[in-house]
């Protein structure tokens, strides 16, 4: 069992009237990657200013690595690293300059072999020594995230990292994500690109109007919304007719000669439902389980916590 990373409890934030964290527990294990969504306006910048002790909690505890943000914040500080959703790098400086800085900074012993090791690991060799006005997108965001791991933070805070990249840098940076993890860095990640939760969070919370609705890994997540079902095809209309008989709350599509019909995906579930085919000499060609993705568990929580809401003050 992994330790704590991050624990927080209670953690309560409001600005005047308006209550923005309403009472959050989450639990992040060392070595893991943790993702909190939740569509803009939710609380997630919040959540990582007071992780990362830029904000003061209202209420509630909250520990990152092992210190408590409140009463010792240079501790925690000196534990984390954080990446903004804007690279944070000196355009006036070469990439070089702006490690070069942050090593001294953070007075890095040995500081020239650092930068040059990041330099390196980042692929940005070639360009090391270039102003970092003259980079593209995806090699500033590889900047920033070097210049983070100046002093190896045990922690990351990564808020929304990619937001903007190409497809081809946004899956570099999620290899550099998965080297770190490898390494026993723990990453805080929020994300506006669900498939970059499923693809790297070991754990993902989903935050809506200042509180947590759901938390999980992908998977357990997934299948909490309805809509899991398993898809036979058959070669014949007969035999999709005959299906649809036995399975009556099924869906039916004729052109395709396919039916839906819906399940938990377990595999008792799908042993019982093949079963029931054969007992009615029945055969499908093919079949395959689906589960609903990322995007239908996000809309299906937060739309539904928002109709609620309104319902209530209605």
């Amino acid at each position: 069992m992994k330790s704590s990373a991050i624990a927080v409890s209670g953690l309560r934030k409001a600005y005047g009237d308006k209550v923005v964290l309403d009472g959050i527990d989450l639990e992040v294990a060392a070595g893991s990657v943790f993702s909190l969504l939740g569509p803009n306006g939710a609380g997630k910048t919040t959540t990582v200013n007071v992780l990362t002790t830029l904000l003061t909690a209202d209420a509630g505890t909250v520990h990152v690595a092992g210190h408590d943000v409140a009463s010792a914040t240079k501790e925690v500080r000196a534990a984390i690293g954080v990446t903004g959703q804007f690279a944070a790098v000196d355009d006036l400086l070469s990439g070089r300059e702006n490690l070069q800085l942050m090593a001294d900074l953070k007075r890095v012993r040995s500081g020239d072999q650092v930068v040059a090791r990041l330099l390196e690991r980042f692929d940005l060799g070639e360009s090391a020594d270039k102003m970092a006005s003259t980079y593209s997108g995806g090699m500033r965001r590889k900047l920033d995230l070097a210049m983070t791991l100046v002093g190896n933070p045990q922690i990351i805070f990564l808020d929304e990292p990619t937001t903007g990249l190409d497809p081809r840098s946004r899956r570099t940076m999620w290899a550099i994500v998965r080297e770190l993890v490898a390494d026993g860095t723990t990453i805080f990640l929020t994300t506006q690109y669900l498939e970059e939760a499923d693809q790297l969070a070991d754990r993902i919370a989903v935050l809506n109007q200042g509180h947590l609705v759901a938390q999980g890994t992908a998977e357990e997540l997934k299948r909490q919304i309805p809509g899991t079902h398993v898809k036979l095809r058959f070669a014949h209309t007969f035999d999709l007719d005959g299906a649809a008989r036995v399975f009556p709350d099924s869906t039916r599509n004729d052109e395709e000669l396919t039916l839906r019909v819906p399940s938990d995906g377990e595999s008792r579930s799908l042993r019982a439902l093949l079963d029931r085919l054969d007992e009615h000499a029945l055969n499908a060609q093919e079949f395959s389980v689906h589960t609903p993705d990322l995007d239908d568990v996000f809309l299906a929580l937060t739309e539904h916590t928002t109709k609620d809401k309104e319902a209530i003050v209605r």
